[in-house]
């Protein structure tokens, strides 16, 4: 028997409708605008080589991302040129196994999909619709399985066994971005001058969630968001996508189409970086937008520090001209302040300023 659910799942409602349901019709003052955005400047987000990242040039790279993480938040990876180095990139037989069994997962039957259906934030391992289908006044164009996957022996056998190979590739590349992941935390903590370790060793245990999203066509895709503009609540976020465009950043006060680029990964630091930086570092106003031609499938991997973790940056990053800027708080406090706001607001990371 399908579990009852608050919201039917983006196709069912398509079959249903052809058009979009008044529930996912945003206010005519929160609607996309999509005739403003730059399409073209999407090129200006910085592409950085890490193929150098583990030799004598490696000052120059860790130089670059730390430019990439003041000025923009936003940076991309491109892994065709190290592909074949030892323990740089994840393989491209990787990325296509994991592209390839997301929509496999997203095109089997409803019904199959539904024992999976959960939105209780709760639950490791649950499929939903939107973001937050308990509190959200209006919904949001988007399917999402998501999974946690740190460590990934706790939560692999909990995972969708259909398709067959799901647990598998999904598995492998759920690994693959974890070492890349901690890979750029060094490379981060390094560039604001601490330890490589620092950042990683900041966010104790850690955990590794991973959101695998489907965007459906949609009828009037200038009516609603596949998500709103947000900043990731998590440290780092590892981004593959699909080719088809949908991603958009806030640059300068203006959108800005972050269209896919061949063999590269999207990187973004969240607030939990910001925090940790004390400021120095800017997590990035982000959006999702959808259109009526094609399906789009991404999978963000959220690495996070612990629930237990408490965030507050190196005292060397504390000086006159830089105070403290957010009181310590846990990874926990910040994620429940952020799951009972949604997404209503860009960021909550000013509720724990000082003071």
């Amino acid at each position: 028997m399908a579990p009852t659910i608050a919201k039917p799942l983006l196709s069912d409602l398509v079959a249903q409708t052809g058009q979009v349901p008044l529930s996912h019709v945003r206010p005519v003052e929160d609607r996309p605008d999509l005739a403003s955005v730059d399409n073209e400047s999407g090129a200006g987000i910085p592409l950085i080589d890490l193929r150098k990242l583990d030799g004598p040039e490696r000052r120059t790279v860790v130089e670059a991302i730390g430019r990439a993480c003041e000025s923009d938040g936003f940076f991309m990876r491109e892994w065709r040129v190290c592909v074949q180095v030892t323990n740089h990139g994840i393989p491209a037989g990787v990325v296509e196994g994991m592209l390839h069994v997301a929509r496999e997962f997203f095109h089997l039957p409803e019904a199959e999909r539904l024992k999976c259906y959960s939105d209780d934030p709760k639950k490791a391992i649950r499929l939903s619709t939107s973001f937050n289908v308990r509190t959200e006044k209006v919904s949001n164009w988007r399917d999402f399985l998501r999974l946690h996957c740190y460590p990934l022996q706790s939560f692999v056998d909990q995972w969708p066994s259909n398709p067959p190979s799901f647990r598998q590739v999904v598995g492998t590349y759920a690994t693959e971005a974890r070492a890349l992941a901690l890979r750029l935390l060094e490379a981060i903590s390094e560039s604001l001058g601490l330890e490589r370790s620092h950042m990683v060793t900041a966010m104790g245990r850690q955990a590794q969630h991973m959101a695998v999203n489907y965007y459906p066509p949609c009828p009037q895709p200038e009516l609603t968001y596949g998500l709103p503009g947000h900043k990731d609540p998590n440290a780092i976020t590892l981004l593959l996508q699909d080719g088809v465009s949908g991603l958009q950043v806030q640059r300068n006060g203006r959108w800005v189409a972050v269209n896919p680029v061949p063999d590269a990964l999207v990187i973004n630091i969240g607030d939990q970086l910001q925090a940790l930086s004390n400021d120095r570092y800017k997590s990035v106003l982000h959006r999702v937008i959808v259109n009526s031609e094609s399906e789009r499938i991404s999978v963000p991997t959220f690495y996070c520090p612990s629930p237990d973790a408490v965030i507050a940056p190196a005292d060397a990053l504390v000086d006159d001209g830089h105070p403290l800027a957010y009181r310590p708080f846990t990874y926990q406090e910040y994620y429940d302040e952020f799951w009972n706001m949604g997404l209503q607001s860009a960021s909550c990371l000013d509720r724990f300023r000082p003071g």
